[in-house]
């Protein structure tokens, strides 16, 4: 892994180093003697060398120094100006110089990258730890997502089956109120016919001479309360009897139970409900 990034910074300094050398020599070959152009060349190449071999020391140690730093970079700058002043006073290929000028400081920035890389590297325990945690870390996730994802379809089951129940149940009682209004209006129609009412009382049991029970329906819907408890002072049995009797023969025909047993209540009077009912039976009798 550490040859992915100092590769790279060597062969562009060598090729930087060479480079430079090279044109020092043809530039300032012409003015002076060649020898002292190639120690001018060596030089700059040394100096650049002498700085970045100290910077790669403090960075094996862990230090930094920013003089050494900016003494390099200095270096870099003047290798490149050396190549930008050659391509420029050249009479030939000029474009072509130029195009290689920026290799001193692409060389440094590649150094530049190998430090950062060197003081972020960590070492395979440590990846092979982070990784586990970044596996352990999706597996959670993964499964987190498959239980959301269960719940919610129970969930839209469960809602599915209670809709379901719960209009099969609206259905049933719709279905069963209907009904009952039907027959309660059949019997009600029974009782409002003249023909029919007859046919249905004639087998009641007479009360008094020439009157008749009247039929009534059958109750459907809330009933009155009764108290449990009668307040005092209780009726005897017969002023119950005497009671009923009279507000039973009030009109005529005679009252029907209910109709006596409103008015009884309607009265004041307190009576429970058995007491009222086994009065109404001996009074008929």
């Amino acid at each position: 892994m550490r040859g992915r990034t100092v590769l790279p910074a060597v062969a562009m300094t060598a090729v930087s180093m060479v480079l430079t050398l090279a044109v020092v020599v043809m530039w300032l070959g012409g003015a002076v003697p060649w020898p002292v152009a190639l120690v001018v060349g060596l030089g700059i190449d040394g100096g650049w060398l002498a700085t970045l071999a100290y910077e790669r020391r403090l960075a094996a140690q862990g230090d930094h120094n920013r003089a050494v730093t900016a003494v390099g970079w200095c270096f870099g700058l003047l290798a490149a100006g050396v190549l930008v002043a050659h391509a420029l006073t050249t009479d030939g290929s000029a474009a072509a110089w130029l195009a290689v000028a920026w290799l001193p400081i692409a060389a440094k920035a590649l150094w530049l990258v190998h430090g950062l890389w060197e003081r972020t590297a960590l070492t395979d325990t440590a990846l092979n730890a982070i990784r586990g945690i970044q596996q352990e870390a999706r597996d959670e996730a993964a499964v987190a997502r498959a239980r959301l994802r269960a719940e919610a379809a129970t969930e839209e089951t469960r809602l599915t089956a209670v809709t379901a129940s719960g209009a099969r149940v609206a259905r049933v009682q719709a279905k069963t109120a209907e009904t009952l209004s039907k027959a309660w209006a059949t019997l009600e129609t029974a009782r409002a016919g003249e023909d029919t009412s007859r046919a249905l009382t004639c087998v009641t049991t007479p009360v008094t001479a020439g009157v008749t029970a009247r039929w009534e329906l059958p109750v459907w819907g809330p009933t009155e309360p009764v108290p449990a408890l009668e307040s005092a002072p209780a009726l005897t049995d017969d002023a119950l009897d005497t009671l009923v009797d009279q507000i039973r023969h009030s009109q005529t025909p005679p009252l029907s139970y209910r109709e006596m047993a409103t008015r009884f209540r309607a009265a004041g009077h307190s009576a429970s409900e058995v007491r009222l009912r086994a009065a109404w039976k001996r009074v008929v009798a």
